[in-house]
């Protein structure tokens, strides 16, 4: 079965009927195959796109902080080879557990 360029509104109802027969079947994705290696991981990729979730989930805020020690704590970030949110985390996460004794 060729494709047809004819745009469907031009069809006549034969040539419409025809180029979406594969339509009218029960389940119109028989023609599928299991992913590769590659597509799986690339799949599984994708599923878990973001943070993920911690606790009760996340707030995104804004907060100032001074410029030098925001460079500083993203250069301390990267060489520990922990995102900016997760060191605010952690930081906070310290001084609260200090605090508490």
């Amino acid at each position: 079965m060729g494709k047809s360029k004819k745009k469907y509104s031009e069809m006549t109802a034969d040539e419409l009927a025809r180029a979406t027969a594969e339509f009218d079947r029960e389940f119109a994705g028989t023609r599928t195959r299991p992913l590769a290696q590659r597509e799986r991981t690339q799949h599984a990729r994708t599923r878990r796109r973001g943070r993920p979730r911690l606790g009760l989930g996340s707030e995104k805020i804004r907060v100032s902080v001074e410029r030098g020690l925001l460079s500083r704590a993203d250069a301390f970030a990267r060489k520990h080879k922990m995102s900016r949110s997760e060191l605010i985390a952690k930081g906070l996460n310290a001084i609260m557990a200090d605090a508490m004794g």
